[in-house]
């Protein structure tokens, strides 16, 4: 299965079209706002309004031999640890090698930004290559999956 943390996903259609090569059961999991896909293979969720409601979702049934999308750290973490294979939007592969590392980083960071109120900018934004890097990751993690 193919879980997706879809609330500002920009990679929703290149899951889909992935997922549908290799005949994956994929989850778009939101608060809501998104159309549901006609894809057989394709099932929105639509969450209740609440915080972390679609990480609790998702976190609760993703397991070895499926792969999470999501930018969301704390929910990467609790998948990585469930045994799931799971990529940020950016192809970056979050594994038990790095997770622990990049959960501090997010937690420092958070920290130093709450120091400085009148911090102003927000991160990079998504480019091509960000995308194709995805695209290529998805593919490898949907293989190493079916090979589970």
């Amino acid at each position: 299965m193919i879980y997706v943390d879809a609330d500002a996903c920009p990679v929703k259609a290149e899951v889909e079209k992935v997922g549908t090569r290799h005949q994956i059961k994929m989850f778009i999991v939101s608060n809501g706002g998104l159309r549901p896909s006609v894809n057989p293979l394709v099932e929105t969720v639509i969450v209740p309004d609440g915080p972390d409601v679609a990480d609790m979702w998702i976190a609760d049934r993703a397991g070895a031999g499926d792969v999470v999308i999501t930018g969301d750290i704390p929910l990467a973490a609790k998948c990585v640890e469930a045994g799931a294979r799971v990529l940020k939007h950016n192809g970056e592969a979050l594994t038990q090698a790095n997770i622990g590392n990049i959960l501090a980083t997010r937690d420092l960071m958070a920290d130093i930004r709450a120091a400085d109120p009148f911090r102003t900018g927000g991160g990079k934004g998504f480019t091509k290559a960000d995308r194709s890097r995805f695209l290529d990751a998805l593919e490898r993690e949907c293989r190493a999956a079916k090979r589970l």
